[in-house]
Parts: C-alpha cells; structure tokens; sequence
C-alpha cells in the first residue's frame, strides 16, 4: 500500500497535535514540514523524524515529497498557504476556519477546482465518533423534534501569552473564528441551515472579540445558543433539546461520551472514544478521499464551510470585528 505523504506547514501548538496524531494512521505518513525559520523547522522535524525539512512555504509547495498540506499557519495565512500549494498541485487539508471571510473561502474553492486537487477545511470535530453516533441517535428520533441547542467553548490566555496570534486583529484573531466556529457547525449539526435571524454581542477588545454570545432562530422556531470566548472560562460543555428529551455532552463539538435524559425516564451514557488525539479520524477520512481521487469531502463540504463562514461575517457585522482582508 503506497501511503500518503503529508507535510504540515507551521509548526505551532495544532501541527504538533496533528503531527502525534498521524504516527497512529497507517495509510499516512509524516513526509515534512516547512516554517518560515530554519530553526523551528529542524526543531519540529527533530522531535518527529520527519525527512524533509523546508524554511519556506514555498520551496515545500514547489517539492514532490508530499501529496497533501496541512495549513496549521494563523488565520490570516490560511488562504494564501492553501492557494500557493494548491497552486503546484498539492491536496490541501487547511485547518479551521478554512479563511477569515467569505471571499477568501470562495477563492480557495475556486483554486481547488481551476487544479484539481482536493481541498477540506479540519474541522475534525465532525469526523469523530461521539458526533458520528450523536447524528445517528438524533437521526433515528431519540429525542423527537430538535428545539434549541446549547454549545459553549471558552478558554483564557495567561498573562505571559497576550501576544498570541487569537488576540490580534492582523492574524484574524478572536473567540468567533478561533472557537466560536465550532459552536455554528454545532448547532448547523443538528438544526440544520434554515436560519431565520442572528443576533450577536460581543466584548471586543484590541480588535477583536474575547467574548462572543449568538443567537440563532430557525424558521421551525428552535434556536441556538452558542458563547465564544478567548479571555474567558466557561463549562466547555453542550445540550440538545427535543420534544422528548436532551442530551448533555462536555466538549459538545467532539463529545467522548453523551449523557443521554428522556422524558420517559430513560437515562443513558455512552462512551464514544476517540481513536488517539481526535485527529487521527479526519486524517483517515482526508487519505481515504484521495485515494479514492474525490476533489471534495462528502462530510466537510465546500456548501457546509461556506454557510458557517457566511455566518461569521454576519455576527462580526453585528459586533464591528473588521479585519484587513475584509478590505481587499
């Protein structure tokens, strides 16, 4: 079996998840990696083994020692990155949000088509087994009709970090794009895209918004709750609501067990395990989709991460979060 040749370009904290991720998917294999620095190249490719060690996006792109890229740059370079390996024929697999705005989304689809190649945004998140079993449990009518959705993915920076790239409005930085993207998948999950009405408010700071409260209404009445924060703790946790009862998960987008409670009495848990880290599924499913030469995942599509960066716009007009690309 002929593996495929990944290489991750940037070398921060989610390359190395990615990076340990892949040592435990056969199909795959770590080819190399590119940074804009020597130094953190070799360091990175050091501590992996990895091969091929690149100090430019550029030179990596123009290589034939990979076959897919993984963008693990800030926000602000997801679109340029994606586009230049793109560009000289690599799959992409581009880590979420896919872009900071619209436009830009719609020009990596289109590079992808004009070459060829096969793009996915990582939104791992969909591909794990808690979110596989939760659909299939909502699906076959566990809790009725779907009425409202609660997700909330907060965190905070210590004081030594406050440079950090989410906190900079060049970067495409903040709550919404960082973690808030999680919740809109979440709730487009299981409510589907027949968005009536969004309402949003935000504490935005430097630039950009450190926490982030949406409201979304469906035109079959349900609506969603979905809180974003990057200077801010909140339970990491999700609820789905039905006519018949509702689920309670921690780490709602990706959950590793569900607590299920129906108005029949029923209680119920279920322990779904990822396989590793929780990136190991999406870096199967994105080695299953070329080798099968698909151009598009059939799970994370181009029509599901354009409707939620679609999304992103409307509630960063709603809280004057501009960023420079939003300008071009």
């Amino acid at each position: 079996m002929n593996k495929i040749r990944f290489g991750i370009v940037g070398t921060g904290n989610i390359a190395h998840r990615f990076a340990d991720a892949i040592q435990n998917v056969p199909q795959a294999e770590l080819s190399a990696v590119a940074s804009r620095t020597e130094e953190n190249a070799e360091k990175f490719g050091e501590e992996y083994s990895i091969p091929n060690r690149f100090y430019s996006y550029k030179d990596m792109a123009k290589s034939e020692v990979i076959d897919v890229a993984y963008i693990a740059v800030p926000h602000s370079g997801h679109a340029e990155c994606s586009i230049l390996m793109m560009n000289n024929g690599k799959n992409v697999i581009c880590e979420k949000p896919l872009a900071v705005n619209t436009r830009e989304v719609e020009e990596m689809i289109s590079s992808a088509k004009e070459n060829n190649v096969f793009l996915m945004e990582a939104m791992w998140a969909r591909l794990v087994p808690g979110t596989i079993k939760l659909l299939e449990l909502i699906d076959n009518g566990l809790l009725g009709e779907i009425k409202g959705v609660e997700g909330k993915f907060c965190y905070t920076f210590d004081e030594d970090e406050m440079d950090h790239h989410a906190l900079k409005n060049e970067n495409g930085g903040g709550s919404l794009l960082d973690v808030g993207v999680y919740g809109l998948n979440f709730a487009s999950w299981y409510l589907g895209k027949d968005v009536e009405k969004i309402d949003a408010q935000a504490e935005v700071w430097n630039g950009v918004d450190t926490h982030t409260c949406a409201l979304l209404k469906y035109k079959n009445g349900a609506v969603a709750d979905i809180s974003s924060a990057v200077l801010l703790r909140k339970p990491n946790e999700g609820y789905i609501y039905g006519t018949k009862g509702f689920v309670h998960i921690n780490r709602f987008y990706a959950p590793q067990e569900i607590e299920i409670k129906l108005l029949d009495g029923t209680n119920e848990t279920i322990e779904t395990k990822y396989l590793g880290n929780g990136f190991e599924e999406q870096i199967i499913h994105v080695c299953e989709c070329v080798e099968k030469g698909l151009k598009e995942s059939p799970i994370n599509t181009f029509e599901q991460t354009l409707f939620i960066t679609k999304q992103m716009d409307e509630i960063r007009e709603k809280i004057g979060v501009i960023y420079p690309q939003d300008n071009k």
